[in-house]
């Protein structure tokens, strides 16, 4: 049995899909099981790999009821909690990186500048065990009942100061429409405010609100058969990855050099203005704040003629599984 910790969200589970990857290739006769949030169920099941999911939210007591796993692995962070946490189940070898105050001596050095993929691809290559970081590609879920090729402006993310404007996201979304796009507003159903005000604001339909109307695996199959992502930092961009949808990702205040997609496809595009210093408030911020409509839009123009020049390969490379429900 492999036990591994990712109990944290969205882009955290698509950013350690190579590791969990690389995981199940070295021990294909173990059992390796997940500890992540019980909502992130639908999107574990896409990943692959993966048998069994044990529930936590967060760090903190690990209801573990069964024999201590050959194998403990934290994809989770730095420690010392979440040391603490895997080395509770008593496992006979823990993987992750070196922490003195957890007492884990074994392990490489952490790097606070690294991207996520690279930064667990590097903790299982110290100890053999090799992932491949373009390994990102999630199993397609079938459309269902969802609308394909729609044009996705997710405009909500966790952080105040990682939200653009709503009535930029608007006048994006106003000239996509414009241009012939079909165009939906997503979100969480607390981001059913602002979804819809982005929807009002640029002229949209009621229907195109699916804010807190779509679950995590409907929400997947929305994007893996979407046109086009439009959205800051936050989990649906790296849906758009894991699927080669064409993206658009505002970034700010952390740079994509962390988060971002991979530098080599450039029908994802990540801006971002360069690090400025944080505002006061529940503004967003500068990094945000000093991207233009235009230069959105411009963007959108060159993923999406990138899109028409890429192998078929990559929309292609997971097979289609059914929607979630």
């Amino acid at each position: 049995m492999i036990l591994v910790l990712r109990a944290l969200g969205v882009g955290d589970l698509a950013t350690g899909v190579p590791a969990l990857r690389g995981l199940h290739a070295a021990y294909p006769g173990e059992e390796l099981a997940l500890v992540a949030p019980r909502w992130l169920a639908p999107l574990v099941d896409l990943v692959g790999g993966v048998d069994r999911l044990v529930e936590a939210d967060g760090l903190g007591h690990l209801g573990w009821s069964g024999p201590p796993p050959a194998l403990a692995v934290n994809l989770h962070g730095r420690g010392p909690q979440s040391h603490r946490m895997l080395a509770s189940v008593r496992p006979r070898r823990l993987l992750a990186y070196r922490n003195l105050e957890a007492g884990h001596l074994d392990g490489p050095p952490w790097r606070a500048d690294e991207h996520e993929v690279d930064r667990w691809c590097r903790l299982l290559a110290w100890y053999g065990i090799p992932a491949d970081r373009t390994d990102l590609a999630l199993r397609r879920p079938a459309p269902g009942g969802l609308p394909t090729g729609v044009s996705i402006v997710h405009p909500g993310a966790k952080a105040t100061q990682r939200r653009w404007p709503p009535q930029r996201f608007a006048a994006v979304a106003r000239e996509l429409a414009g241009r012939g796009h079909r165009v939906v507003v997503t979100g969480s159903p607390g981001e059913r405010g602002v979804a819809a005000e982005v929807a009002r604001r640029a002229g949209l339909p009621a229907d195109a609100v699916l804010a807190g109307a779509t679950d995590l695996g409907e929400l997947a199959a929305l994007v893996a058969h979407a046109r086009l992502v439009l959205c800051g930092d936050t989990g649906i961009g790296h849906l758009a990855t894991a699927y080669a949808t064409p993206s658009v990702l505002l970034f700010g205040p952390v740079p994509p050099a962390h988060w971002g997609p991979p530098p080599d496809r450039p029908w994802h595009e990540a801006l971002w203005v360069g690090p400025r210093p944080a505002g006061e408030g529940t503004a967003a911020h500068p990094a945000l704040a000093e991207l233009a409509v235009p230069a959105v839009l411009a963007a959108v123009d060159r993923v999406e003629r990138a899109a028409l020049r890429r192998p078929a390969v990559p929309r292609q490379a997971v097979p289609v599984v059914p929607a979630a429900r």
